[in-house]
């Protein structure tokens, strides 16, 4: 993987795991007896052991917040914190000295449809982090996109414009999103992005909808706006 992959980063995940299983797998329970670990404590060996291949080919590990909040004085130092639970995780690592990425899923989780683009747009990936030397262990953000309700028929539609909202707002100082009616100067210019993208055969939604991915209103709604 690492001939295919020449990058610096590389994802080791480590979210949402379920260790009840492990007590009643029996290959894994007597291994658990074997090394004398509870399952909690098997999660932590997985996920060091995992930083430390990927470390030994010359990868920096990137892993979900809950490695951090669960065992983050274990975490190799090079490791960058992905936040997705909710804000508030990147101020604690960047703290810690880890570097972080800011993917809060209440606003930068595209199959959240009910979150709007003016949400996306609006996020700070620096919230609670004021110290300048913290703020550059914030590499950066990145808005997901789950696919239990997508296909497609609308992973299209689900992704864009709203992603264009975030990518903006990445991009763009605190102080520029913070001036302004949004209304007046950054959706303007995302209706039309988003008709650029239409007119290039993406199936980019409606931006204003209620509900994300959801079919215009009205007839020609480009030529409208």
């Amino acid at each position: 993987m690492r001939e295919i992959f020449p990058f610096e980063l590389f994802h080791l995940g480590g979210d949402e795991v379920n260790t009840d299983c492990w007590n009643t797998t029996p290959h894994v329970k007597e291994w658990l007896q074997d090394k004398n670990l509870t399952t909690k404590e098997a999660y932590q060996y997985f996920v060091l052991r995992a930083q430390q291949i990927a470390l030994s080919k010359n990868w920096t590990p990137v892993n979900w917040e809950e490695t951090f909040n669960t065992f983050a004085e274990n975490l190799h130092p090079r490791t960058v914190v992905h936040n997705w639970l909710g804000p508030g995780v990147c101020p604690k690592a960047v703290a810690k000295g880890f570097r972080c990425i800011f993917s809060n899923q209440g606003v930068w989780y595209l199959d959240h449809l009910d979150v709007p683009w003016h949400e996306f747009y609006t996020a700070e990936p620096l919230e609670g982090i004021d110290d300048s030397s913290q703020q550059k262990l914030v590499l950066g953000g990145e808005v997901c996109m789950w696919a239990e309700t997508a296909d497609t028929s609308n992973v299209q539609q689900t992704i864009w414009p709203r992603a264009a909202a975030a990518a903006e707002r990445l991009w763009s100082s605190k102080e520029a999103i913070s001036s302004g009616n949004i209304n007046e100067t950054a959706l303007p210019r995302l209706h039309y992005f988003r008709c650029l993208l239409n007119r290039r055969g993406v199936q980019a939604a409606p931006l204003t909808n209620k509900l994300a991915r959801t079919p215009p209103i009205g007839p020609g709604s480009c030529y409208i706006q």
